[in-house]
């Protein structure tokens, strides 16, 4: 990079001008430019002195002889961009966008090549072919699936010639098309299309073909101004604009209206070219016009909603459960011997199990069924092979059916007739096994391609329609999804791992589950003479019984395989991790005892591959010497010099990172000055470490010389060096005690001459190896007191020169005296005494000497542990990260110039910038303020803010008051770091420039400027002044950005520019400057802060009435200008949101973005400068082999450093940490199904450019955007990784309300997928294995969750049947009973302990040790987070079982903010009313039902452990929103909530009242997902809902009304008195509406004969029939769930009942029932209101907030009050 400053620069580029703006000269200031000011360049400019950039800038000049369209004036100043907008009418704004996009991209393409061309000021050929080939990949495959010839008119041959120029057309165009079409970005085939088309067009002009037509050149069928947005672009969006309105806000069925997929799927037809034609047919079926004209339906796939989806997709799962469930029960069901295999040798038992061949013929025809109810709508004209081959696969799988049992048949009549196993019958059974070897044969065949792979993608990738024809009984013929299996080592490891897994599941089940249930079916079966006390409907089997016992078995079975992967995968993740190096420095300890190697390590691992030593030059002798660098192995790596410019490049970095945490106020002023590493003017024999890792050192080393008093020189040094630390310490304090004396001293006394002879004899001492016999070495001791305080004095402000006489006279005397054998006192005899006149001390403004004399105190003094510095956790943290990471493996950094570019983009909607003053002293309800939370919280960072701010002099005293503390943007930044705002993502992502500036002088400097450097760093900010008078130059004389911008280099800042790039795409920033929104101003404030910063934005512009016009900004602050200037502007052809919000948003931005990759980072994110060094590093993961694939999305590893906050937050980031991070790892390798699950994960930009964007925006479908960008990924044939040599911050939410808000998003987002195609593809064409990781790590996740649940209810259900039926009693003499117990029992023990333990425990001891992550653990139990994740296993389970019965899936807003607020309990009961509080009660109810009348032995441990763990799932999910709620035990705000609660109740609804005013729109809201549910939906919710009819059933039985009656009399008559109930309740309702008001004695007297009728029927039934006082309440209680269950019912029933008068009674109904649910709720938090309140907040707060909480109350409790 040198080269840079001598810049030789064409004549023909200087000072010229682009289209569209003014040229130089024409102004007094150029137009504002991105990135390079291509539009006007200029020669002094550093990124054109690039020769890159001017080859690239000349290559599109390039226009040659090209003809230009008619009545067109040609300027000298156009390129070949231009010819393409004036021919073909794309927007100016567009095109100067791709030009810069293109010169930048080219320019970078050519500073990689390995070797540097002929001619530098030419671009060269085969970067544009490269380049060309990458970006027009997808083009050229869609062109060979449809059979369609490519219209790049480019030879790939070897031996043709290449034409620039025409390269450099494809590319235009291609991307020309795609920076205009707006939301047509997100479908990729729609842009082939488009390209296809226009790309012929372009070849006819520049083959200069004449039209037939007109016998004139031709010319393009769309052109003028912006007429690519008009005629191409704008009919297809209106298209999709009105599918989107046809959903109806997503209510519609899905199959209804045509999303996203839909019509990029039409494009993946030849059909399109005859049906859509070009140029574009508006007239074609494809564009939605009106209602009634047949339009293109669905393409490909129905989005149907429906819970077979689960099924349909994963059908080879559920055969392989549902077989293997079968054949075992069949086993165990004949199993007299001790192993199954030894019962298997029975024929009559082998041929018993054959019967699993039937049931698999039956799963595939609901398969085929499921096919022709959900996919006849794809059915059409054009595809009527699709139906026919949907009514095939019925009848031949009807067929099959009716083989197999007509086979099977055959078999045992044969047998039976025989009596044996004769001749004939075994034919018959060899012919059954004829049938089911050619029905099994296509899976054999699957079984053979997935052992080798490379065959199957071979055929899959290839168009051959004889291999079409074979293939099209299977599978439908898309363009994705072929050729997704993996190599052959890959295959074989997740395989294996699969194999472990499915082995121990199906063990585990057999012996575990379904063996021991064998014996009580057998016993239920027998029971005969059973006592019933209900009536029983079918009284002569007990089938019924069984089938309920065996219920929470089959779905423990059908769910504990995710049990079993989450063991398997938590112990295949740790060994990953070890063998990745993850957690080998896990402290400062181990910091330190690794330092010595570090710059040996940054040198290999960041420092550019030219830098290297020569010897590495293959693979094996790369890991050698990572191994001898890892552990210390070796010469080349074993110490470093200090003189060495390589440990100047680590110095320099090194203190960079130190001085950004002190920037981030994570260290303080004293332990910058311990952890940086300087070079020493003193002692230039040793490097200087670090004062951190001298401490105690030069002690231990005194002790070690006075214990080998009697040694030899020889040993004492040996043991010395032993301890490299030790060794330079020693001779580092050494030498500077005898600069220090010497440099006090004055030169011309004779105690200089004493001194100097003195320390010469000591080294000559040394070098003969006598010292420890010519010395004293026992008075070391007393030397190094009197040196110690000696250095004490010399280093304080105030120096003593008297205190330093006497000092220096007793240091002397000691000396002489004592340490030296044969010393002779030379000053004695002058008759004065020494050092009296001989002092002069230095001048105040000698920065080294005052430096030198710090660092010399803390060696001689130091003795505390390391562990202490830093103090701050975050920072030590952060260094130990560091520390381990870069001697892991990871590639070699090239050099800034040839590494790859990339952008981070980073979407924006609403959310907080910065806190102003009024957020941060705005006060809650209980006194607290954010700024006071954040004090408490960040008790260090805090301090170190406020010493900063004082040596900065921005404040006069450390306890200056929070009022005028808050006029600083100073601690508005500070506080804003510390929250998730957008302020803390702007200020991490620009540690990237930061960074690449640093390396890129690194990379460029010579010797000479980084020696220079070097000694600037190390002299400045080293004065006199220990005071903060010293310390105000501390952070920008450390600071090595300062530095160099000292130097005034300004190519760093260019190349950095060049190299990568922040977009954030703030959405509505538009109408925030519109509307003087702050959030506005302090964006603007965040560009002025950072130059690198862009905002791209939509702007509406008003045209006309109620008309608008829409553009895609993108807009920078110029600080030339002193304003935000504009860069581009690309006119949309509507509104930008028609999918999900952050998906549009996101590709919005895109087109602004630049470079091979692009990073996206959320919100909540952050990033390190030390983890920034290491980006170039990960870039060149996308040149590696993973597999048969290079990745193309790069995960990154996350840290969740919200975890301090709260117990809350410490819970999601151990959870994030073990089932996320370790997760991932394990999905990366070895299971080869990692998708997209992070935010922070790095694309590879052009290969996502030309395949749909970096995320999926179909309404409703693809909630999750990120992941399922991710099964794009995959099912186009890309690859993603995941690497944790590197790390981003991530912030978590911290309050329950909060977190539950995201899970019930990721819940319900995966509920949607389930119906999505991608999932359905994902499902059938990943090979078995991999699916099975597919499944168990996405929705499979959710679903086993939710069946967790259903178990607990199954079970309890079951129980609330066998009780009052009376079959538990008779079953209770039998032990058995306990066996079926036992059996569920192993769900909640593997639930609670193995899958939650297991995977935390496992990472915790990767991260931190064993000791350390079993006291995090039993903490973490401790303080509740058993309650906690109880409680979100069943957020989860309710809202994914929610949207996969009723869809209703929606983007939930969760907010970023800190939670310090007591949130009510009206607030709470809104959002968990449903989810958990009915759900707990109705648990809650079966287990009092239970306890009550169940026969079962009460004291066996079984039934405890059974009945608690169930009490514990009720416990916590009432109590949790109270337990994690700010003061939810205070009695007063539980009475205020309770006042509130019933107001909320009450409140009168009004045209705009909202869900959080009136429980009425609330109750109407909670019944939304009724509305877009579909017939299956409503079916199975009403079948779910008649359970509570069930305990009536069993209730009224057990009363002594009935008087031992069992006859379904008894029923109908208890139903009777319920509807007797609800009529009294209907009437009640009646008076009041009509007499309450104005005739209240008429309401009255309704009210007394109601009360007198109900009286006389009690007292009738006393009388009468012995009722009794207890059975009025067990009554009660058998009416209330029959009553839920109406009102349940009748919810599904709306639309019909709604009209009536039944309606409005159901709302009176259901509003008495909330008022009850709410009072159980209310009960135990009245209860417990009485607990002491500092109790609950330490569980909930970490103990910073909490100590500070109370003593700020106690403070204000006795400050006095001043006024009312």
């Amino acid at each position: 990079m040198s080269r840079l400053r001598n810049p030789n620069i064409p004549g023909n580029l200087r000072g010229r001008s682009w289209p569209g703006q003014t040229p130089p000269g024409g102004d007094d200031q150029e137009p504002p430019y991105n990135i390079i000011p291509v539009a006007a360049v200029r020669a002094d400019h550093p990124s054109l002195r690039f020769p890159e950039v001017r080859a690239a800038c000349a290559a599109l000049r390039s226009v040659g002889d090209l003809r230009w369209p008619p009545r067109t004036r040609r300027r000298p100043d156009y390129d070949l961009l231009d010819w393409l907008r004036l021919f073909f009418g794309f927007q100016e704004g567009n095109v100067r966008n791709q030009r810069e996009h293109l010169v930048l991209h080219l320019a970078n393409l050519q500073m990689r090549l390995a070797s540097r061309p002929d001619n530098i000021e030419a671009l060269d050929v085969a970067v544009l072919c490269c380049f060309r080939k990458k970006l027009l990949r997808n083009y050229t495959l869609w062109c060979s699936y449809l059979g369609r010839k490519s219209n790049i008119w480019i030879s790939d041959c070897h031996d043709a010639v290449s034409d620039p120029r025409r390269e450099l057309l494809y590319v235009s165009l291609y991307l020309l098309v795609w920076g205009e079409s707006a939301n047509l970005r997100l479908m990729p085939e729609c842009i082939c299309y488009i390209f296809h088309n226009m790309a012929m067009e372009m070849n006819r002009i520049l083959e200069n073909d004449i039209d037939p037509n007109t016998g004139q050149p031709v010319l393009p069928s769309v052109s003028g101004e912006k007429a690519f947005l008009e005629k191409v672009v704008k009919p297809i969006y209106d298209t999709i604009r009105k599918e989107v309105n046809r959903s109806k806000n997503g209510t519609a069925p899905p199959g209804a209206w045509r999303n996203y997929d839909d019509i990029n799927e039409y494009f993946w037809s030849g059909r399109c070219f005859a049906k859509l034609s070009w140029p574009i047919d508006r007239r074609s079926s494809f564009f939605t016009r009106d209602e009634n004209r047949y339009r293109s339906g669905k393409m490909g796939f129905v989005e149907t909603r429906m819970f077979w989806n689960l099924f349909r997709s994963f059908d080879r799962l559920w055969v392989m459960l549902v077989l293997f469930l079968q054949a075992a029960i069949i086993v165990a069901w004949h199993d007299d011997k001790e192993y199954p295999w030894q019962t298997l040798k029975s024929r009559d038992l082998q041929v018993k199990v054959l019967t699993i061949f039937m049931t698999w013929s039956g799963m595939r025809f609901l398969q085929s069924l499921l096919d022709a109810g959900t996919q006849y709508l794809l059915v059409s004209r054009e595809t009527m092979f699709l139906g026919v081959r949907m009514v095939m696969k019925i009848v031949v799988a009807i067929l099959w059916m009716i083989a197999f049992w007509v086979f099977y048949g055959r078999i045992w009549s044969h047998r039976n007739a025989d009596k044996r196993w004769s001749q004939e019958a075994n034919r018959r059974l060899v012919h059954f096994l004829e049938l089911a070897f050619v029905f099994v044969l296509p899976e054999l065949l699957g079984l053979a391609l997935m052992i080798i792979p490379w065959i199957q993608n071979f055929l899959e990738e290839r168009n051959w329609r004889i291999f079409h024809l074979f293939t099209w009984w299977f599978q439908s013929r898309i363009f994705v999804g072929r050729g997704l299996r993996e190599g052959l080592v890959d295959s074989v490891k997740y395989s294996l791992f699969w194999i472990h897994v499915l082995a121990t599941k199906f063990l585990f089940s057999y012996f575990l589950q379904i063996k021991p249930m064998i014996q009580p079916t057998k016993q239920l079966l027998e029971l005969l003479d059973v006592k019933y006390e209900w009536h029983q409907f079918f009284s002569d089997s007990n089938r019924f019984a069984v089938g309920l016992l065996w219920l929470p078995v089959v779905l423990i079975y059908l769910m504990d395989l995710q049990i079993w992967y989450s063991i398997y995968s938590s112990l295949v993740g740790a060994a990953v991790g070890l063998l990745d190096h993850l957690g080998e420095i896990r402290n400062l300890e181990q910091v330190r005892l690794r330092f010595q190697f570090f710059a040996s390590a940054v040198q290999f691992n960041l420092m550019p591959e030219g830098q290297l030593l020569q010897t590495i030059g293959n693979k094996f002798k790369d890991l050698l010497h990572r191994l001898k660098l890892r552990y210390g192995l070796g010469k080349p790596y074993q110490k470093f010099e200090p003189n060495q410019i390589e440990a100047l490049r680590f110095a320099l970095l090194w203190n960079e990172i130190i001085a950004i945490f002190r920037e981030e106020d994570i260290v303080s002023d004293q332990e910058v000055e311990l952890l940086e590493l300087r070079r020493s003017a003193w002692s230039d024999r040793v490097i200087s470490w670090p004062c951190f890792l001298l401490f105690n050192e030069l002690l231990l080393a005194l002790r070690q010389a006075k214990e080998l008093v009697d040694a030899t020189d020889k040993r004492l040094w040996y043991k010395i060096c032993k301890n490299e630390y030790r060794r330079c310490a020693v001779i580092e304090a050494y030498d500077s005690v005898k600069r220090l004396l010497l440099e006090i001293v004055k030169i011309d006394s004779e105690e200089h001459s004493v001194i100097t002879d003195l320390f010469k004899k000591i080294d000559r001492s040394i070098k003969d190896g006598k010292f420890t016999k010519q010395f004293n070495l026992s008075m070391l001791p007393e030397i190094h007191k009197y040196i110690s305080k000696l250095a004490k004095l010399l280093k304080d402000s105030k120096k003593d020169v008297g205190k330093i006489v006497l000092a220096l006279q007793a240091l002397y005397r000691i000396v002489i005296r004592e340490f030296s054998i044969d010393g002779e006192d030379q000053l004695a005899s002058g008759g004065r005494l020494p050092f009296t006149d001989a002092v002069a001390l230095p001048d105040p403004s000698n920065n080294q000497f005052h430096w030198q004399v710090r660092r010399l105190h803390i060696i001689l003094t130091s003795r505390d542990s390391t562990h202490n510095v830093p103090s701050n956790v975050e920072a030590r943290r952060r260094i130990c990260f560091f520390s381990n990471s870069i001697f892991m493996n990871m590639p070699h950094a090239p050099k800034v110039e040839k590494m790859f570019t990339f952008s981070v983009l980073t979407p924006y909607h609403n959310e907080e910038v910065l806190y102003s003053k009024e957020q941060l002293l705005e006060k809650n309800e209980d006194g607290v303020c954010i700024l006071f939370y954040l004090k408490t919280v960040y008790p260090d960072e805090w301090k170190y803010f406020i010493e900063r701010m004082l040596r900065e002099g921005k404040v006069v005293k450390a306890d200056e008051d929070d009022e005028a503390m808050a006029k600083l943007r100073d601690l508005r930044l500070w506080a804003s770091y510390r929250g998730l705002t957008l302020a803390r993502a702007v200020r991490g992502m620009m540690y990237y420039h930061r960074a690449l500036k640093v390396m890129a002088f690194l990379d460029s400097a010579s010797e000479v400027e980084i020696q220079e450097l070097a000694k600037r760093l190390d002299s400045g900010g080293q004065d006199g002044r220990t005071d903060s008078s010293r310390l105000e130059e501390l952070s920008s004389s450390l600071s090595f950005n300062t530095s160099i911008n000292s130097t005034n280099l300004s190519s760093e800042d260019h190349i950095s520019a060049m190299k990568c790039t922040f977009v954030v795409a703030c959405q509505i920033y538009g109408s925030q400057k519109a509307e003087k929104d702050n959030r506005a101003e302090e964006i603007l404030y965040l560009m002025k802060s950072n130059e690198a910063l862009r905002v791209a934005y939509v702007k509406e512009v008003p045209i006309g009435r109620n008309e608008k016009e829409y553009y895609s900004v993108l807009v920078k602050y110029d600080g030339q200008r002193q304003k935000e200037v504009e860069l581009y502007r690309v006119q949309l052809p509507g509104p930008l949101k028609l999918g999900e919000g952050k998906s549009e948003n996101q590709n919005h931005a895109l087109i602004f973005t630049r470079g091979d990759a692009v990073q996206t980072i959320d919100m909540n994110q952050d990033n390190y400068f030390e983890e920034a060094l290491k980006m170039r590093n990960l870039l060149e993961e996308f040149k590696t082999y993973y597999g048969i694939r290079k990745p193309t999305v790069l995960g990154v590893r996350e840290h969740i450093f919200t975890g301090s906050v709260s117990s809350l937050a410490w819970f999601m980031s151990a959870q994030e940490t073990s089932l996320v991070t370790l997760g991932q790892r394990v999905l990366a390798n070895p299971l080869k199904v990692r998708m997209n699950y992070s935010h922070s994960d790095v694309f590879d930009r052009f290969w996502f450019l030309s395949r749909g964007g970096i995320s999926r925006a179909s309404r409703m479908i693809n909630i999750s955007e990120d992941i399922s960008a991710g099964f794009n990924c995959t099912l186009r044939g890309g690859k993603v990784t995941h690497h944790e040599y590197i790390q981003v911050g991530k912030g978590r939410d911290v309050g329950l309300n909060q977190i539950s808000m995201v899970e019930a998003k990721v819940a319900a987002g995966n509920g949607g997928q389930v119906l999505s195609r991608d999932v359905y593809r994902l499902g059938h064409r990943l090979d078995f294995f991999r699916m099975l990781s597919f499944f168990y790590t996405t929705v499979g996740y959710f679903f086993n969750t939710t069946m967790v649940i259903l178990t607990a209810y199954a079970f309890l259900w079951g129980r609330l049947y066998l009780c009052p039926k009376g079959l538990e009693g008779a079953a209770a003499s039998s032990s058995n009973d306990n066996k079926v117990l036992g059996t569920i029992l192993n769900l909640f023990v593997i639930q609670l302990c193995l899958f939650t333990a297991i995977p935390v425990i496992v990472e915790s001891t990767l991260q931190h040790g064993f000791l350390q992550a079993m006291w995090d653990f039993m903490t973490k139990q401790l303080q509740l987070s058993s309650v906690f994740y109880t409680f979100s296993m069943g957020t989860r389970a309710h809202y994914f079982g929610r949207t996969v019965l009723h869809g209703s899936a929606k983007y939930r807003p969760t907010g970023h903010g800190f939670v310090m607020d007591h949130k009510s309990f009206a607030e709470n009961y809104r959002l968990y009313a449903r989810s958990h509080f009915v759900k707990a009660i109705e648990l809650g109810l079966l287990l009092t039902f239970y306890a009550s009348r169940s026969h079962a032995d009460k004291n066996t441990f079984t039934y405890k452990a059974l009945t608690i763990s169930s009490w514990f799932l009720v416990v916590s999910w009432i109590m949790a929103p109270f337990l994690f709620n700010p003061l939810g035990f205070d009695w007063l705000k539980t009475v205020h909530d309770f006042d509130d609660f019933m107001n909320w109740i009450w409140f009168r609804v009004g045209v705009f009242t909202k869900a959080e005013e009136s429980w009425e729109v609330w109750w109407y809201e909670e019944q939304d997902h009724l509305r877009t549910t579909g017939l299956w939906g409503k079916l199975v919710e009403v079948i779910l809902d008649l359970r509570f009819f069930l305990f009536q059933y069993g209730v009224v039985y057990q009363l002594g009304i009935p008087a031992g009656s069992r006859s379904i009399s008894v029923y109908l008559l208890s139903l009777i008195c319920f509807f007797v109930i609800l009529g009294v309740h209907a009437l009640i309702s009646y008076a009041w509406d009509k007499y309450a008001a104005r005739e209240h004695m008429y309401y009255r007297l309704v009210q007394f004969l109601i009360i007198i009728l109900g009286a006389l029927a009690l007292i009738a039934l006393v009388e009468y029939r012995q009722l009794k006082l207890i059975e009025i309440f067990t009554s009660l209680l058998a009416f209330i769930p029959t009553g839920w269950g109406l009102i349940l019912i009748a919810q599904v029933l709306r639309p019909i009942l709604k009209p009536t008068w039944i309606w409005g009674r159901v709302v009176s109904l259901a509003r008495l029932y909330d008022i009850m649910f709410g009072v159980i709720v209310m009960a135990p938090i009245a209860v417990f209101s009485w607990m002491p309140g500092s109790m609950q907040t330490r569980i909930l707060f970490n103990q910073a907030f909490s100590e500070g909480l109370w003593i700020s109350r106690i403070v204000s409790a006795k400050r006095p009050k001043v006024h009312l």
